[in-house]
């Protein structure tokens, strides 16, 4: 028996985004979300398991990436025989990649689009409904600057903002620059532009993304844009937080550290990918600083905020990597005192020079110095997180951040320098109590225990501020940024907009 979709059934075409990888898919994400509704979809509710558009935003850096992606399509495929009119649409890193390939190995798939052309997906959804055939459409270069695509935001109180697309940097494990081409930089009054649309709706905390944020100018000339661009960050009346990532070491400059330090709303937090301690594992990896620099942007980011978190990322098991390159990277990371760290183990990037080079390491070698990083790291995050203990932080409440918060009636929030912060509410009637807290309100609160990766405040909270951006969230709305779309095709008269789901969208 056939089951129709709910556009089949009269109603309103209904879509559903499933998002993997880096904070510029979640942003592509955004984008994506608001494109379909403008076009006049809605968004499937949580509960409706069979939306009419299915769109896949892919990522290409694990190395199982595709055996991810064909394995969910797979199961999708008795579900669309079964719902007619159903599409699916494939984008992102991997569809740059693979473009063809992803309708020759999975035929039941409708569009696919590349990260340069997000825009196109709309008219690419129609044309395979009018045409009953599969369009691939896979751009070498930017099409737009996708901020100026219509926006769904998935948060009333954070929003990422993008200053940058692609990267001119070569590392050998990375396949993003294949994927996401050269450096395209935006205009600086046009970011700023955004972001005060953003604070307009009651967003207090903006993230500046990029492949490589701080070497944002390099399009137009002005290697000291970045700094600019945090300073006047600064000006914008109701901007509480502002954050970016990722910058990368070697384009570190002074100036940008004497920004952060000299505006008040960017807080003191530094994301700054490290990979290895070894300067020989750095070489190979074609990453253009060595330890030594890296310690030293730590050791001058301190001198001018003590009370930095500086978070990082690492890779374990690089080809070459020995012994020797390994405990160089465990000296670097007690000497440099992280908050937090992503850690991954080093596993092949088709596509990438890394993956064919000598000295591929045996998984168990690099499981066993994965094992040894994490308790290292372990070990200091909680050292670091114990010396918050009594010390009062300010919040701003978010959703999603807790999985136990439920169960201990306690809710979650980000503290100024990034750690995640659970904290208990006051009783029904006192100041912050559980009832009167919303997303996106701040609270002061003090800490009273730490682990590894999060804080907790055990007291009722010291005070609480409603913001707009709790309004925004007890009305159930979610920021919109407008776009210019030209001779894009609508289906039916745009619907009200559902219910947001806050937080990323990412798939687990």
């Amino acid at each position: 028996m056939h089951v129709m979709t709910t556009a089949a059934a009269g109603g309103p075409r209904t879509y559903q985004v499933r998002t993997y990888g880096c904070q510029m898919n979640v942003h592509d994400s955004e984008r994506i979300s608001g494109l379909l509704e403008q076009a006049g979809y809605v968004r499937a509710g949580e509960a409706e398991d069979t939306p009419d558009v299915v769109v896949f935003n892919t990522c290409a850096v694990r190395e199982n990436a595709d055996n991810r992606l064909y394995g969910n399509l797979g199961h999708l495929r008795p579900v669309k025989n079964r719902h007619p009119g159903m599409q699916i649409a494939v984008g992102g890193c991997l569809a740059q990649k693979d473009r063809g390939d992803i309708v020759r190995r999975a035929p039941w798939v409708d569009v696919v689009f590349g990260t340069h052309n997000i825009g196109s997906l709309p008219v690419l959804l129609e044309r395979a409904r009018h045409n009953a055939a599969a369009e691939v459409e896979i751009l070498e270069a930017l099409d737009v600057f996708p901020s100026t695509l219509p926006t769904r935001r998935e948060s009333t109180y954070a929003g990422w903002v993008s200053i940058s697309v692609g990267c001119n940097n070569t590392c050998t494990f990375c396949i993003v620059p294949s994927l996401r081409g050269k450096e395209k930089d935006r205009r600086p009054g046009d970011i700023l532009s955004e972001v005060r649309a953003l604070v307009d709706e009651g967003v207090l905390e903006v993230t500046l993304l990029g492949q490589n944020v701080n070497s944002y100018g390099v399009e137009f000339g002005d290697r000291y844009a970045f700094g600019k661009l945090l300073r006047a960050c600064g000006e914008i009346d109701g901007l509480e937080r502002v954050r970016f990532t990722s910058p990368h070491p070697k384009d570190f400059t002074d100036d940008v550290i004497a920004a952060m330090a000299e505006t008040p709303n960017v807080c003191p937090s530094l994301h700054m990918p490290l990979q290895s301690g070894s300067d020989d594992v750095l070489r190979a990896m074609r990453r253009s600083y060595r330890s030594e620099k890296y310690l030293g942007i730590i050791e001058k980011v301190r001198a001018a905020m003590p009370d930095a978190a500086i978070t990082t990322d690492i890779i374990v098991g690089f080809p070459g990597e020995t012994e020797a390159d390994f405990e160089r990277t465990l000296d670097v990371v007690r000497e440099a005192r992280f908050s937090s760290a992503f850690t991954f183990q080093y596993s092949k990037r088709p596509g990438t020079p890394a993956a064919t080079m000598d000295g591929q390491l045996p998984k168990p070698v690099v499981q066993e110095r994965y094992e040894r990083l994490i308790a290292c790291v372990e070990e200091i995050t909680w050292a670091e997180n114990k010396k918050l203990v009594g010390e009062v932080v300010e919040v701003l409440v978010a959703v999603g951040e807790g999985r136990k918060d439920e169960r201990t009636g306690r809710l979650s929030g980000r503290a100024r320098d990034g750690r995640l912060v659970h904290f208990a509410t006051g009783g029904a009637g006192e100041p912050g109590d559980a009832e009167s807290i919303r997303p996106g309100d701040i609270v002061h609160t003090t800490i009273t225990y730490a682990a590894p990766h999060h804080l907790n405040a055990d007291g009722a909270p010291l005070s609480h501020r409603r913001t707009r951006a709790g309004d925004a969230a007890e009305a159930g709305r979610s920021p919109r940024t407008p776009g210019v779309l030209l001779g894009l095709p609508t289906i039916g008269a745009p619907a009200a907009a559902p219910a947001p789901t806050t937080g990323c969208a990412v798939s687990p």
